[in-house]
């Protein structure tokens, strides 16, 4: 079976590449000319360059071949312009389906990796509940809503009449919380800061977030290409909900618990420290981690998700916990260099 794996050169698409190799796929890792090849070094790897800000372009990548499954997780979660989240995430997502029906590739299955962002702030009056995906989504972030269009745009293909449509375009899409682990950049941070002896929290209203492990992210992955039913949307986290400082402790106790200084501030200081990030973000042409969207994530306060579809029609059980989680990966940020 061939496989091609967009966004195959970050976080999550080289654990997507690893996992596609040990179970004997013909695998096939979409990059950009600039993409770093440093976690795909397997010699089983086929590399091929796709340029998804142009659909005729990649008419002309793809031709010539028949993949069996792509697996699209291509993206960005930070731009210096709020533009650009629609340009790569939606029309990005758009320009490479689009691509896919025009060549008549004879896909057995698409799996798009979206976001719980998809729905913004939402059932934030205590006690929280689950976000469900019959909620209404309200993205609060560029980021989100790029998402949420894309998932729009491919609900849209398969409405309407089957005159007008025959066959069903066959994509899944997959909805993960925070992502964390081995190799990845935006939670790294915070073990850096920890490790630097400070850390910082914002809000005092109680804060319930969720993770997952991003292996448990790839077991869903190939789940959804397996049983996933078309056009379903389905959450990822590992099934349990954490209070605020439960990330930031479990960092400290895997550093050796260095002193550190713990400042929770109001979130009227964030709102001010994320529009100079960004200000000084344009101005510099360096993305900030601390941007507008970074304040509407920070300020959430819900980020719980229902997982129970996934459990019960792909057969997604969480493997990693998050202090398991949280200690293999400071494990290989320490063997990698990263931190001491």
């Amino acid at each position: 079976m061939k496989i091609l794996i967009t966004g195959a050169s970050g976080f999550i698409g080289s654990f997507i590449v690893e996992e596609a190799l040990r179970q004997g796929f013909d695998t096939w890792a979409a990059i950009r000319r600039s993409s770093s090849k440093e976690y795909l070094q397997d010699q089983r790897i086929h590399f091929i360059e796709l340029n998804l800000s142009s659909k005729e372009q990649l008419v002309e990548q793809l031709k010539g071949h028949d993949f069996d499954y792509v697996v699209h997780a291509a993206g960005v979660t930070k731009c210096i312009n709020k533009e650009d989240f629609r340009r790569i995430n939606t029309e990005g997502t758009k320009n490479l389906v689009t691509a896919l029906l025009e060549l008549q590739m004879p896909l057995r299955k698409f799996v798009f990796v979206s976001s719980l962002s998809v729905f913004g702030a939402i059932r934030e009056q205590q006690p929280y509940e689950e976000i469900r995906e019959t909620d209404i989504p309200r993205p609060n972030t560029a980021y989100g809503q790029s998402k949420l269009e894309a998932e729009q745009w491919l609900d849209a293909l398969n409405s309407g009449p089957r005159t007008q449509n025959p066959t069903l375009f066959p994509y899944v899409i997959l909805r993960p919380t925070g992502v964390y682990g081995p190799r990845e950049k935006d939670y790294f941070l915070m073990v850096k800061s920890i490790a630097g002896h400070s850390d910082f929290a914002v809000g005092y209203k109680r804060q319930d977030i969720t993770f997952v492990y991003v292996t448990d992210v790839v077991q869903a992955v190939f789940l959804a290409l397996e049983k996933g039913q078309v056009g379903r949307k389905y959450f990822l986290s590992d099934g349990e909900v954490y209070q605020s400082t439960a990330f930031s402790d479990l960092i400290h106790e895997e550093l050796g618990r260095p002193w550190w200084i713990r400042i929770t501030a109001p979130v009227w200081v964030l709102r001010v420290v994320t529009f100079f990030g960004e200000y000084m973000g344009r101005i510099t042409g360096k993305i900030s981690a601390l941007n507008n969207d970074k304040y509407n994530i920070l300020r959430q306060r819900n980020w719980r998700c229902d997982i129970g579809p996934a459990r019960r029609e792909l057969g997604y059980e969480p493997q990693v916990k998050l202090p398991e989680g949280v200690h293999r990966a400071v494990c290989w940020y320490k063997e990698n260099g990263w931190v001491k």
